[in-house]
């Protein structure tokens, strides 16, 4: 294998100081090391499959992004295609349906910087409205036709010899992707087969993107919960919300407190007409008050659309220091004397705010005794004033066992600690009537890639790889060596607590097609993460993590493994220098500076000072471009 030095008036920081890159010339003398795993003769596989130069996984945001921008940056390029297996397009827009379900932030930011929208209803508008957004964006970039729905892409594996990688797709029964790997598993031995699969297919393409996402599959039943099969209601989770339960005059359990059941379990009995409504919760959350409910419009938001439109850069302004604004956030995850008195002045408003809204009684089991943003906040604007409804009763006892039409709660509490001999949350073991039970236990968010299995050069296991390096881990969550060709969109260590999660997905998006355009255009063959340079990246992500309160702020969240401590999801840093990261390497972001300017001081100060002031500038639009979208009317 040979590596591809920089050219001479190449930029020192360029891809191939941390990336591996094969020429076509090399590939030649290229053999594999054996017949076994990744490396078996394509003789042995099924001689009937597609090819197409670039295969992208999940048709969420990520998956849109990634499809939109690999046209637009390659030419008109649209040899691709989109798989996923749900039945609609956005990802956790479309599967999300529950009631109450809307954005959390301010949708101004949280949208494509290529594609923004002068038009949305609202501050933080409904899923459906995003929902229709993400398809609007489909069809303006003309992708439409590139997405293939119901197909679940069960492997895929790096064929050494032929240099591609080989996709496993099953074609499912339309609707059937919308399952969970383990419902759809219990319909498979109830009914065959037959009634989740009805065909399959082979792909092999030369780039694969996975865009699948870390919220994916949803937490099941508690295996510590005795009784769930004895159950003779309706159980669900809220991510795939059951519409064909009527919920009118029936007693529902709800296990969770997390941002999704903040919005749905107000409309339980205020909309759906539940007879009572009881939400165990295991600790409190920190509660962000929202200015107004979802959906509600003031006076901005009525003249918003015209003024955006009519304005010229205003929306980009806006956008930009909202961007701004939220990066400043970051200073209240962070460790330090500054950073703690930060965080005590704001939990002091957030108590402040949840006494005034949240009934007496619940106050004590509402405090938290952790640091704020240790886990993820609610924003909330409907869930605390909910509580005054006299048919809902949040307790932290625990959920013990299930009957046919009751379930039993303690005795003992989880919160506060039952070593809190003065505490008046109640203990005492009772059981109450439920006719269903509903699900907010979030998702398995440290099952990376799960159920997809990924197999690399010489027969490696993607996430057999990334445990035996300690835990789930990626350069820029993007590559990992051993497996080329292969890019993530949105993989470990790269949410943020703090700023929009579809401007981290634009940032990957744009760091892996400066690989893919090379593969592409026919210069290269294959692009491989560094080893070395893998290992660094996330040794320093772990160890940043630790000076922070995802870490240290005492609270146990899905953040990080409970028994290996290795946090797998949050990214330490500011999202302006993830940007920057994905442009350069951190050395190359120093070297080029300083390379730019010695070359220029030939022709005298002052053009050494113009190249720097130049450079300087290039990095602000770069970022700029991110994050408050290309200076141009679509």
């Amino acid at each position: 294998m040979s590596i591809m030095s920089p050219a001479a008036d190449a930029p020192l920081g360029s891809p191939s100081a941390i990336y591996r890159v094969e020429d076509y010339n090399a590939r030649a003398s290229y053999k594999s090391s054996d017949n076994n795993g990744a490396t078996k003769p394509s003789s042995s596989r099924p001689k009937a499959y597609t090819y197409i130069p670039v295969a992208i996984i999940g048709a969420g945001e990520s998956g849109i992004a990634a499809a939109c921008q690999l046209k637009e940056q390659v030419g008109g390029f649209d040899q691709f295609r989109v798989f996923d297996r749900q039945a609609g397009v956005g990802g956790t827009w479309w599967i999300n349906r529950y009631p109450g379900v809307a954005c959390d932030i301010p949708a101004l930011f949280y949208s494509f910087s290529f594609a923004q929208n002068p038009s949305w209803s609202s501050d933080c508008p409904p899923g459906s409205e995003i929902f229709d957004y993400l398809n609007r964006v489909c069809s303006r970039y003309r992708i439409v036709d590139k997405i293939q729905l119901n197909t679940d892409v069960i492997g895929c594996v790096w064929l050494e010899d032929e240099q591609v990688w080989e996709l496993e797709l099953r074609h499912l029964v339309q609707g059937m992707g919308d399952l969970s790997v383990r419902d759809r598993r219990k319909v498979i031995e109830e009914q065959g087969e037959a009634a989740v699969f009805c065909g399959s297919e082979v792909v092999r393409a030369k780039v694969v993107l996975s865009c699948v996402g870390g919220l994916v599959e949803p937490r099941g039943w508690p295996d510590e919960i005795p009784g769930e099969k004895s159950f003779q209601g309706s159980i669900f989770h809220s991510a795939r919300w059951n519409y064909d339960v009527d919920l009118k005059d029936k007693n529902v359990i709800v296990v969770g407190t997390g941002c999704s059941a903040a919005q749905f379990v107000p409309h339980l009995t205020k909309s759906l007409g539940a007879k009572r409504v009881t939400q165990i919760m295991r600790s409190p959350p920190w509660v962000v008050s929202r200015s107004r409910s979802t959906g509600e419009i003031g006076t901005w938001q009525r003249w918003e659309p015209w003024l955006f439109a009519n304005i010229p850069g205003l929306q980009r302004t806006l956008r930009t220091l909202m961007a701004a604004a939220l990066e400043y956030s970051l200073r209240l995850f962070q460790n330090g004397d500054w950073n703690e008195r930060e965080r005590k002045k704001f939990e002091a408003r957030l108590l402040k705010n949840m006494k005034k809204t949240a009934p007496e009684k619940y106050h004590e089991i509402l405090t938290p005794d952790y640091g704020v943003g240790c886990k993820r906040r609610i924003y909330d604007f409907e869930w605390l004033p909910g509580l005054q409804d006299e048919r809902l009763e949040l307790t932290t006892q625990p959920l013990t066992s299930v009957d046919e039409w009751s379930v039993t709660i303690g005795p003992g509490r989880t919160y506060p600690p039952m070593s809190e001999t003065e505490s008046k949350a109640p203990t005492e073991k009772r059981s109450i009537p439920a006719d269903v039970i509903i699900l907010a236990n979030g998702f398995e968010a440290t099952r990376w890639l799960h159920p997809l299995k990924v197999t690399g050069r010489a027969g490696n296991d993607l996430v057999e790889e990334m445990d035996a390096r300690g835990g789930p881990q990626a350069y820029l969550g993007t590559a990992m060596d051993g497996f080329p060709n292969f890019f993530i969109v949105f993989g470990p260590n790269t949410a943020t607590g703090h700023t929009s999660a579809i401007l981290a997905s634009e940032n990957m998006v744009a760091h892996a097609l400066r690989f893919v355009k090379p593969i592409l255009h026919g210069d290269v063959d294959t692009v491989e993460i560094k080893k070395e340079a893998e290992i660094e990246y996330t040794r320093d992500i772990q160890e940043s993590l630790k000076n922070t309160v995802w870490m240290s702020g005492g609270c146990s969240s899905y953040y990080f493994d409970r028994e290996t401590r290795w946090n797998s999801t949050m990214y330490p840093y500011t999202q302006i220098w993830f940007t920057q990261r994905c442009m350069y390497t951190r050395k190359g972001l120093i070297k080029l500076f300083l390379w730019k300017g010695i070359r220029a001081l030939g022709d005298g100060w002052l053009a050494g000072l113009w190249a720097q002031t130049g450079l300087f500038l290039q990095q602000v639009v770069g970022v700029g471009k991110l994050v408050a979208g290309p200076w141009r009317r679509p």
